[in-house]
């Protein structure tokens, strides 16, 4: 089991058991009454099989607390993040990209998700006496006409446009097909039943074959696939290409920049060409530790205005929803103009990014392996950034991020160079730290 501001996650019925569920519901109760007048809590889920039952013990914890709970049902994690500004807490059942066994609790406060420091105040929590039952609502969410009061782009979207749509079976379905249908844009979708899939939990890693089909056989504009929870959103291009997650954040940020916003946060394993595009267009860059808090707390920070992870196609406009937004992103994409997307994936043709991870086994401590692999990387690099892991800046277009999953037991590796260098890069890298793990 993984506990992290990204969410408390493990495999339902074996680390993630009902007594975990039942003990972090508890410990998150009983933070909401130790800093809230309003004793309430919005609480959704995703589409796993598990998340019912999940869903029941986590209401029932939080009625024992005397905690007042408003449950959306299945709907996007971004849907939650909207709903729970009106609320002192709320949580999202979801392991969000991770594979369908796994399960777990996204804990927000304020309207976002927790930062590190309350993380380990609410886990050093005591839980409360039972002083009596909270009251529970079913409610309904006001997103989809937030959104479009918000954005509002119909004028911007061409009438011959048309997008496929690949929901994984997440909790998208029902979601981003009613959106579409608000702003009139064309779609054909698949996987769009929930908890049934052609493909896995995760675009980021999965080809996306029968999307890429549907792409190329019906001439779409763009294919968007998003995860589980709808946070994340991938793409496939019009020759039906599956484009890199960065692509996502870097043609949504190109659009907030065509709208004169010049402040931007970004995750430290994003894409240089994120960072090159904002710089050429007189934008600010700042980056932050990866994992959707903390680019928010960085944004809170400097003031910025937009930000997002390319690791994961995540976009994140805090002004609308303080999380990844993959119906959002989808919004805008189909909103952006042709010659602006055309330059972006011009500059990005130029770099490849690579991203894997090395699954560790529990009794390696990750800590001490990091410490050996930055003793044989530093030779290598210019500059090391250690903020997160270590990020290894080798030359001003080649870098490497080598550090812990907050989801996963195991070590996540990042490399990006010029097209020409990064597998001969990537070769040497990993080399290097497999070596490393062998002799542990």
């Amino acid at each position: 089991m993984k506990v992290s501001i990204s969410g408390i996650r493990g495999i339902f019925g074996d680390d993630l058991s009902l007594q975990e569920v039942s003990r972090f519901s508890r410990l998150f109760g009983s933070y909401i009454r130790n800093n809230f007048d309003q004793l309430s809590c919005a609480i959704a889920r995703d589409s796993r099989q598990s998340g019912n039952i999940i869903c029941n013990v986590v209401i029932g914890c939080l009625l024992e607390q005397g905690i007042n709970v408003y449950d959306l049902g299945v709907v996007p994690t971004p849907v939650l993040f909207r709903e729970s500004r009106k609320y002192s807490g709320s949580i999202m059942i979801t392991a969000s990209h991770n594979p369908v066994e796994w399960n777990g609790l996204k804990l927000l406060v304020k309207g976002r998700g927790l930062f590190e420091e309350e993380l380990d105040i609410m886990l050093k929590n005591t839980i409360h006496r039972y002083i009596g039952i909270g009251e529970y609502y079913k409610i309904n969410s006001t997103y989809l006409t937030d959104l479009i009061n918000h954005i509002p782009i119909s004028n911007d979207i061409k009438s011959d446009f048309k997008v496929g749509l690949d929901f994984g079976g997440g909790a998208a379905c029902n979601y981003v097909n009613r959106l579409f249908q608000l702003y009139k844009i064309k779609y054909l979708s698949i996987n769009d039943r929930f908890g049934f899939s052609s493909r896995g939990p995760d675009p980021t890693y999965d080809a996306l074959d029968e999307l890429r089909e549907v792409v190329k056989l019906n001439k779409l504009n763009f294919g968007f696939a998003f995860d589980m929870d709808g946070d994340r959103l991938v793409i496939v291009n019009n020759r039906g290409e599956k484009l890199s997650p960065d692509l996502t954040l870097l043609l949504c940020i190109s659009g907030a920049i065509h709208n004169k916003i010049k402040k931007f946060v970004i995750s430290l394993d994003s894409s240089i060409t994120i960072d090159k595009y904002i710089r050429e267009y007189g934008g600010k860059v700042f980056y932050s530790k990866i994992g959707e808090a903390n680019v928010i707390k960085k944004i809170t920070e400097v003031n910025g205005e937009i930000g997002g992870e390319g690791s994961s196609g995540g976009f994140i406009m805090p002004s609308f929803t303080s999380c990844r937004d993959g119906l959002l992103a989808s919004v805008i994409l189909c909103s952006l103009d042709s010659k602006i997307i055309d330059e972006c994936l011009d500059l990005a043709s130029n770099f490849t990014q690579i991203r894997t991870k090395l699954p560790i086994k529990p009794q390696i401590k990750l800590n001490d392996m990091l410490d050996k692999i930055y003793k044989v990387l530093i030779p290598y690099s210019t500059q090391v950034i250690d903020e997160d892991g270590f990020k290894f800046i080798f030359d001003e277009n080649s870098w490497i991020l080598v550090r812990p999953s907050n989801t996963e037991h195991v070590l996540r590796i990042s490399l990006e160079s010029e097209r020409n260098r990064s597998n001969s890069l990537y070769k040497l890298v990993y080399s290097k730290i497999y070596e490393i793990y062998e002799k542990i």
